[in-house]
């Protein structure tokens, strides 16, 4: 991208700053180089199918690397990549603004990833694909309380399908593990994040604001490693290791946020989330074709009811309506 601006395609915000609008979040106007909503929906449906998949490697992975030690390389990795790719635009937001976006962010995310990557542990990668997808129902709740936006019947339809299928996927005799809670816990912060980056990201420049969201999650997994955790072996970190870290760092972690920030400012906002929740079902696909777990009827009307909720929550199920 040049890195002169012309007047047509930039507005100035706080930090007196011109940003341009292809690097706002979600909005109508899109620079003159943006591809069309179809590539973005491709992209957005690629990135939640990688995601799903992501679980059965997180899964295979921690049974090497503790949790924290996990999340600080991808994340550590991610900051680098981007500081790299947008070294420029990072310097020239180098300001209070940017910084106090990405400890908020950042924050979020990472008690966010941190429950979901410790939950995961004691849980499947199925349950814990399906489990995380529930911020989608969460976010125009969080939304408002924080923002003031407002409640609608399909809302809270979506909320009692939600936890209808969280009871038949997380509930046995009765009883929810602890990996279940964790994970439920991890997608309450999920939808903060979302929330948080809402509020930010119309005004600010979404690739910088990342890069400091990627840092200060390092940052605080990096701590947490030193501080709770033992360091494996080096014998630990194999070829094949190392490869999957590297996959979850770079792909899943940098480019599949960085994607999602993108698309999300090309597509309305209620189609991106809707593609965006097929990382439930196709974690589960993913876990039952190269993890081996077994797929009951039970779990599947969980998941079933989970994701309606999901589609009424995002849809309101206008396509129903349509003649």
């Amino acid at each position: 991208m040049a890195s002169k601006l012309d007047n047509t395609n930039t507005e100035s915000f706080d930090d007196g700053v011109p940003v341009a609008l292809e690097d706002r979040a979600p909005g109508e106007l899109r620079g003159a180089g943006a591809r069309s909503p179809l590539f973005w929906k491709t992209m957005l449906v690629a990135m939640a199918l990688m995601w799903g998949f992501s679980f059965c490697m997180m899964k295979d992975v921690l049974d090497a690397l503790p949790p924290y030690l996990l999340l600080a390389c991808r994340f550590l990795i991610a900051a680098l990549i981007m500081l790299a790719l947008f070294f420029r635009r990072i310097r020239t937001h180098f300001n209070r603004t940017y910084i106090v976006a990405g400890l908020l962010m950042g924050t979020s995310l990472w008690a966010a990833y941190v429950l979901q990557t410790v939950g995961l542990v004691d849980t499947t990668a199925g349950k814990s694909a399906f489990l995380t997808g529930t911020y989608c129902v969460l976010v125009p709740f969080i939304g408002h309380a924080v923002m003031g936006e407002k409640l609608t019947r399909y809302n809270l339809g979506a909320a009692f399908l939600c936890l209808a299928g969280i009871a038949f996927v997380a509930l046995d005799s009765l009883t929810v593990g602890k990996g279940d809670l964790l994970t439920l816990a991890g997608a309450v912060f999920f939808a903060i994040e979302i929330v948080i980056a809402a509020k930010f990201g119309r005004n600010l420049d979404v690739n910088a604001i990342t890069f400091w969201m990627f840092l200060v999650v390092a940052v605080l997994c990096v701590a947490g490693w030193l501080l709770t955790e033992q360091t494996p072996p080096l014998a630990t970190f194999t070829p094949s290791l190392v490869g999957t870290v590297l996959f979850l760092a770079v792909i899943c972690t940098c480019a599949g946020m960085l994607v999602q920030n993108l698309g999300l400012a090309h597509v309305p906002s209620s189609t991106g989330s809707l593609l965006l929740s097929l990382e439930s079902p196709s974690g589960v696909l993913f876990s039952v074709l190269l993890g081996g777990e077994v797929l009951t009827g039970r779990l599947l009307f969980g998941f079933a009811l989970i994701f309606l909720s999901v589609v009424l929550s995002e849809t309101h199920f206008a396509f129903l309506r349509r003649k």
